[in-house]
């Protein structure tokens, strides 16, 4: 299982790849400052986790640190005990070969985008051997922010229910539709570091995921119990 997990992030990563082939031909980059957080724990610390597949990026987040109402739609992988977010754009995301053409497409086209959701039961690092992960600390405050703010991603149809679009990449998994528009300064790593300010990580909004990762690492390193709130 875990060779077949290593050859589909294998494939994740040629796929983001051609991904950073346009954001180099762009040659532009934007990056915000982190916000300066100096607060303490209202309550026990949680922990998130980054993982980094090359040049894609993605969250995970602990279900049993959630209230049982907080994420309704986590139900939809019920054997999960953790669920890994990604973001991305929807017709890229998702192609079996996406190709450079699909990956100019996506950055130079503003389009539509998808959440993927990963479910599993093991640690984050036995799971996610083959990539590297990063444990943040996070407040039930920030926990709280960050659940509601991947909630209001998904697309919902007229009964208010997720839009699902089939099954994802791996593991049980499925991509779901996303509210946002995905164009070149809102792609999948500036998605991941806007939500993971929102959980009150110190982290820049970079358009690659190894200048995330670094910030991530930093953050990780650096900061004190009981700094975000």
């Amino acid at each position: 299982m875990l060779e077949k997990l290593r050859l589909t992030l294998h494939h994740t990563e040629m796929r983001t790849l051609l991904w950073l082939i346009a954001v180099t031909i762009a040659g532009t980059a934007c990056a915000e400052a982190p916000p300066a957080l100096e607060t303490t724990f209202e309550s026990q610390p949680r922990t998130i986790y980054l993982v980094s597949h090359g040049w894609h990026t993605g969250i995970v987040i602990r279900l049993s640190d959630l209230p049982h109402d907080a994420w309704p739609e986590s139900a939809f992988l019920p054997r999960a005990e953790y669920i890994e977010v990604g973001w991305g754009n929807r017709e890229y995301y998702q192609a079996a070969d996406p190709g450079a053409w699909l990956a100019l497409k996506a950055a130079f086209v503003p389009g539509p985008s998808v959440l993927h959701l990963v479910g599993f039961r093991i640690p984050v690092e036995q799971y996610f051997s083959a990539s590297e992960v990063i444990a943040l600390p996070v407040s039930d405050a920030g926990l709280a922010r960050l659940v509601a703010y991947i909630r209001d991603n998904y697309e919902r149809d007229d009964a208010g229910h997720p839009i699902q679009l089939g099954v994802g990449l791996y593991g049980e998994s499925a991509f779901y539709e996303s509210v946002e528009t995905f164009h070149l300064f809102n792609n999948c790593n500036t998605w991941t570091a806007h939500a993971l300010r929102i959980a009150g990580i110190r982290v820049g909004s970079h358009l690659t995921a190894p200048e995330l990762i670094k910030d991530a690492r930093q953050a990780a390193q650096t900061a004190p119990s009981g700094t975000y709130k």
